[in-house]
């Protein structure tokens, strides 16, 4: 609701030689597989907008890596409304392997140089290689401090991507060819935080690998000789691709001269799998480490539902009181609750679709929602309206959402009602709120916990009725995951890496400070009790 953002999204495909089944994914020319790469990275346009791209592999060409990306989304940055500059693009950047990116900035700026993957040509084959990534390394400063301290490094970019390149350049290095499984053991133990890569070299080899903790999720499949991955499911299925399975944390998939395998590069230990991505993120269509997103999020409105039915503070006559969703992530969790209480949900709100990126540049948030969203007069008019909304981050949205449900909607009373506990602490694993200060709910809570109280003073502050947050304990229910095999650091401030809870505190310390401009990893002080990592040398 607040224009939360993530990191970005990955996906890969490899045409295997040698395979005598067919493909329902892909019937013709296996030098044309790539153009594929497009449809999926569209599937995955909700995980990022600010840019796409990708690399692929073609062993007949002279150059047997490429790379294509720009700035916009995919359907901008592939030229889809102009199928004659899609078409140049898609036969020039041909081939039988690639990978593919859609980027969100929560680190480095949002011009061209920071679009993915990431490219470094090199006269040997296995040193000349791609990658892109979803993410992002807690640890980004301290690895960036230690190039450029240590060495004769110059970065390019103030981003975590391009501190992987170079320590992945280092493992490259020397006269014989590498183990890429044992590559990516040792890189793993340098980083700390949620990295899931897609990478590709001139030999034609292929890497898909899922962080330690599978704080991000990675989903694949094989249909015939065709190979897919992506970071949600829904990319995958709607290539025709079945038998879905989500790649375990610490594991990778390896494509070496034709043959797949799949391969533990660290020691398995317990998952820290992001809760958000089921609350918000991801398509509504995907299903994440074998649990339905859809599902998730009605089993998060039943939950509304029978603590609204707990608390009786709201009257339920279904002559007067609606359930109304937030597009489009409170749907689910709407419909579900309006069921459970035996209540209308209807879309007393419409989404302006059509609206582009450059129409709602700007810092008026009053104006932002005027476009984004239409009140229905003849769904609102005089009526009880229970707002569900996936989750408040600043709030600032949502506080002029509801001045536009009472102003234009004519809505008699709005009830807001949270499918997710208070945010009430950063996110340094992907996800853009990186600061104490940014959050809505910490300056009200005297713990993590709200009281009625505490809630009602929000709702004060919102220009809400009431207001009341799913618990904490809800969300292991729902996701059907027990709650140590989930992240929820910003719901209760307990980070599952060393990296993540010192950037905490160091946030904690900065909230009561001046305001410090940008996240709280890019900034110059030191983390000095975070374990020092070595930089490679030239």
């Amino acid at each position: 609701m607040d224009e939360l953002q993530h990191e970005c999204g990955v996906a890969a495909l490899y045409y295997l030689p040698g395979h005598a089944e067919r493909s329902s994914v892909w019937h013709g020319d296996p030098e044309q597989l790539s153009r594929q790469m497009p449809r999926m990275l569209l599937d995955l346009q909700n995980r990022g907008q600010l840019a796409a791209g990708m690399t692929t592999y073609n062993p007949q060409r002279e150059q047997l890596l490429d790379t294509y990306k720009d700035v916009g989304t995919v359907i901008e940055a592939f030229r889809l409304n102009h199928p004659h500059k899609y078409a140049s693009i898609m036969e020039e950047y041909a081939g039988r392997a690639a990978i593919g990116h859609t980027r969100y900035a929560t680190c480095g700026a949002t011009d061209r140089r920071y679009a993915q993957p990431f490219e470094r040509r090199h006269g040997c084959k296995w040193k000349w290689f791609a990658f892109a990534f979803n993410g992002q390394l807690t640890n980004f400063a301290e690895l960036r401090r230690q190039l450029l301290a240590n060495h004769d490094y110059h970065l390019t970019r103030n981003n975590d991507t391009e501190v992987i390149l170079h320590y992945l350049a280092h493992e490259l290095r020397g006269d014989s060819r590498p183990d890429l499984v044992e590559v990516f053991a040792r890189l793993a133990e340098k980083f700390d935080g949620a990295y899931n890569i897609v990478f590709l070299n001139a030999l034609g080899e292929m890497v898909v690998l899922r962080d330690p903790l599978g704080i991000r999720p990675m989903c694949y499949a094989i249909d015939g000789p065709v190979f897919g991955a992506a970071s949600e499911s829904v990319a995958l299925q709607n290539l025709g691709f079945r038998n879905i399975r989500s790649l375990q944390p610490g594991e990778l998939i390896l494509i070496r001269e034709g043959r797949l395998s799949l391969h533990r590069y660290v020691r398995k230990s317990r998952p820290a799998h992001c809760f958000f991505e089921w609350v918000y993120f991801a398509n509504v269509a995907s299903t994440l480490d074998e649990r339905s997103v859809y599902l998730v999020r009605a089993r998060l409105g039943e939950e509304l539902a029978r603590q609204e039915k707990a608390l009786g503070r709201v009257p339920l006559d279904p002559a007067d009181t609606i359930v109304v969703p937030v597009p489009d992530t409170g749907k689910a969790a709407a419909d579900a609750m309006a069921f459970a209480l035996g209540l209308r949900s209807v879309e007393g709100l419409i989404r302006n679709r059509y609206v582009g990126r450059t129409f709602i540049e700007g810092d008026n948030r009053a104006d932002k929602v005027r476009l984004k969203f239409t009140p229905l007069r003849e769904v609102l008019a005089g009526k009880r309206v229970l707002l569900v909304e996936d989750s408040i981050v600043r709030s600032t949205t949502l506080k002029s959402l509801l001045h536009h449900l009472r102003q234009q909607g004519e809505a008699k009373e709005v009830h807001v009602r949270v499918a997710c506990p208070p945010i009430i602490a950063p996110c340094f694993y992907g996800i853009d709120m990186s600061t104490v200060g940014e959050l809505f709910a910490p300056r009200f809570l005297s713990g993590k916990t709200p009281t009625l109280a505490e809630q009602d003073a929000m709702a004060q502050e919102l220009g809400a009725d009431s207001l009341f947050y799913l618990p904490v304990d809800a969300l292991a229910r729902c996701i059907d995951l027990p709650a140590d095999q989930l992240c929820r650091a910003c719901v209760t401030a307990q980070y599952p890496t060393s990296a993540g809870q010192q950037l905490y505190q160091l946030a904690l310390l900065r909230r009561d400070q001046q305001p410090v401009n940008g996240r709280t990893y890019e900034q110059p002080e030191p983390l000095t009790s975070l374990p020092s990592v070595s930089a490679p040398p030239q």
